[in-house]
């Protein structure tokens, strides 16, 4: 098992495959091991590294983890580069993942040489969005199968991570709102937004505005967006998503 450093906590991680480093980010109240059914594929071409944000999955746990979270995903990202020496990598975040990939290549442009954002909410936090995972998170934790599937995540603490997770949601949607640091028109490294027009975490069409949105605002933004599947779209269209990220 392999750890890394970040604010003297010990963040997990784990690789797989040989090639060009891509680093897969988990969404929120999830883990690496969401990515388990597509690793494999992407690990033929791919030097595939998977991280567990600080808090959850494998990583060390927190009591309150911070309102700027997606920030601070980024920042754990750049920490796992460090300790790797990685000097430029290929990222493919999903849901919050997204929001810290977009974070990252903001950030430290010369470290990315391409990312994909799937399946995430927008530029800042929506009300109607923030209502719904309020009461959504609240019921989610009365159904047996999802709570099976959390403590398959993260153990007997899964209640923990959880509560800590819509937390911090809830925080910055009410303390900051603002997903980024900077505009995205200050994007320097090309960007693949991903999505399904069926994806019942958002309004329906959801994607389509958004993506067209943020193409208008920086032509290094191009789309892909698929007609079907749940949440996010690049697992429940894997196949189709994987043949055209290896295309």
């Amino acid at each position: 098992m392999s750890y890394f450093k970040y604010c003297s906590r010990d963040i997990y991680f784990e690789e797989r495959g040989k090639g060009t480093p891509l680093i897969l980010l988990h969404g929120n109240t999830s883990c690496g091991k969401m990515f388990d059914p597509i690793v494999p594929k992407l690990a033929d071409k791919y030097r595939v590294i998977v991280i567990d944000f600080m808090g959850g999955g494998r990583s060390e746990r927190i009591e309150k983890w911070p309102a700027d979270l997606w920030f601070d995903w980024a920042c754990q990202v750049k920490a796992l580069c460090d300790h790797l020496g990685l000097q430029q990598v290929k990222i493919i975040g999903s849901s919050g993942g997204a929001l810290a990939a977009v974070n990252v290549a903001l950030e430290y442009p010369e470290l990315v040489e391409s990312f994909v954002a799937d399946s995430f909410e927008g530029l800042k936090a929506d009300p109607g969005i923030t209502e719904q995972i309020r009461n959504g998170r609240a019921q989610a934790k009365t159904f047996g199968g999802f709570v099976d599937y959390l403590k398959s995540l993260h153990g007997d603490d899964w209640e923990q991570v959880f509560d800590a997770d819509t937390d911090a949601v809830l925080r910055h949607a009410e303390q900051i709102g603002d997903f980024f640091h900077k505009p995205i028109e200050e994007l320097k490294v090309p960007m693949l937004l991903t999505g399904s027009l069926e994806d019942d975490m958002f309004p329906k069409g959801h994607c389509r505005v958004l993506f067209d949105e943020i193409c208008a605002r920086t032509s290094l933004a191009t789309t892909h967006i698929f007609e079907h599947g749940g949440h996010p779209a690049m697992l429940s269209n894997m196949d189709e998503f994987v043949a055209f990220i290896l295309n």
